[in-house]
């Protein structure tokens, strides 16, 4: 068998389609990987509606998909980390491009490819990975849970962890509680911040913020919205809050509940304008914007530490799994937000 299945998006149609094409042959530093599990991202749905465009496309056809895991299949010439065939691994998210400073900061720059959206990712049974990209898994680490760690995971992790730096009982909103959000209050407790205050306006995602340790969870649109926040944080305000949904609106109410020195950080991405309407408190508490975007390379070797040695148990994170062919069906239900899903997997 030389061909396989994949999800293939073709930018100047812009269309969709799970077709067959040839198994792609690995060349120097690279590996193919037989896909055992992939994510299905929000960015998917915006890359395939055009919300997101790639700046550094290789191709006019891209397989999508940059939350990937799987064994090793085949190796490549000239390797240096001395891979076995069979070994579990997964994906991180992107890659340098090999001619920036960025790559020897190993941190995200103007030339970092993502996988599934400037070079073909894995909505795939094979995808060829470059060796400095994979990170091994343990046996206990399931595949499906270490496929979401290179962006759903990651993202948020890095966001807490790195950009803002939150410490222990510190405060901290979330915007937004789906596959990123939901991870980030679950990260944000990991860390120790308190209190943690979900804000979402569905019901179900509200509940799922409590059990993924949420101290509150608020709707948007209540009319006290800013007042249960001031009560829960003793009328300091937020020293973080989180934008993981990308939407204006969000960003101009977490702006405005945020305390002296708070920062908003922006986690969701949108093409549309940063406005912040709010006046002179915004100077005068001295508060701040940031921006962030995926994770880091290193967010995902410490984030397999942590799931494997039981400190983050991401099987709750697991909506369902579906066949690669109804990869369209999928991003039908993650967009429509049918189930309210957290990460939805394509499986081989």
């Amino acid at each position: 068998m030389d061909t396989m299945l994949a999800g293939r998006f073709h930018l100047d149609s812009k269309k969709f389609a799970v077709e067959e094409v040839p198994i792609p042959v690995p060349g120097p530093g690279e590996v193919l990987i037989e896909v055992k599990a992939a994510g299905v991202c929000l960015s998917d749905v915006h890359l395939l509606d055009g919300s997101l465009v790639p700046l550094f496309a290789t191709s006019d056809t891209i397989t999508v998909g940059h939350e990937v895991s799987g064994v090793v299949h085949a190796l490549g010439p000239d390797l240096k980390r001395g891979l076995p065939v069979g070994a579990r691994v997964t994906l991180e998210a992107g890659k340098t491009c090999g001619t920036c400073a960025g790559c020897v900061r190993r941190r995200p720059c103007t030339q970092m490819l993502t996988a599934g959206i400037d070079y073909d990712g894995g909505w795939a049974e094979y995808v060829i990975a470059r060796e400095d990209t994979l990170i091994l898994i343990p046996d206990n680490l399931p595949f499906d849970q270490a496929a979401i760690i290179p962006d759903a995971v990651s993202t948020p992790y890095a966001a807490v962890v790195t950009t803002a730096g939150v410490r222990p009982a510190q405060s901290v909103g979330v915007w937004g509680v789906g596959g990123v959000g939901a991870h980030n209050v679950r990260l944000a407790r990991l860390v120790g911040a308190a209190p943690i205050i979900a804000v979402d306006p569905l019901p179900s995602a509200r509940e799922r913020a409590l059990a993924f340790g949420a101290d509150l969870a608020l709707d948007p649109a209540a009319p006290d919205f800013a007042d249960q926040v001031r009560a829960a944080t003793g009328g300091r305000g937020l020293d973080f809050a989180f934008d993981c949904a990308g939407v204006p609106a969000v960003r101009d109410q977490a702006a405005s509940v945020l305390g002296l020195g708070g920062s908003l950080i922006l986690v969701g991405i949108s093409p549309r304008p940063l406005t912040i309407t709010e006046g002179l408190t915004f100077n005068y508490l001295q508060k701040q914007v940031r921006g962030h975007y995926g994770g880091f390379p290193e967010s995902v070797s410490e984030l397999v530490q942590l799931t494997a040695a039981g400190r983050l148990d991401l099987a709750p994170s697991i909506t369902d799994h579906i066949p690669l062919i109804e990869a369209a069906d999928a991003l039908h239900r993650l967009e429509n937000k049918i189930g309210d899903p957290i990460r939805l997997i394509l499986v081989p």
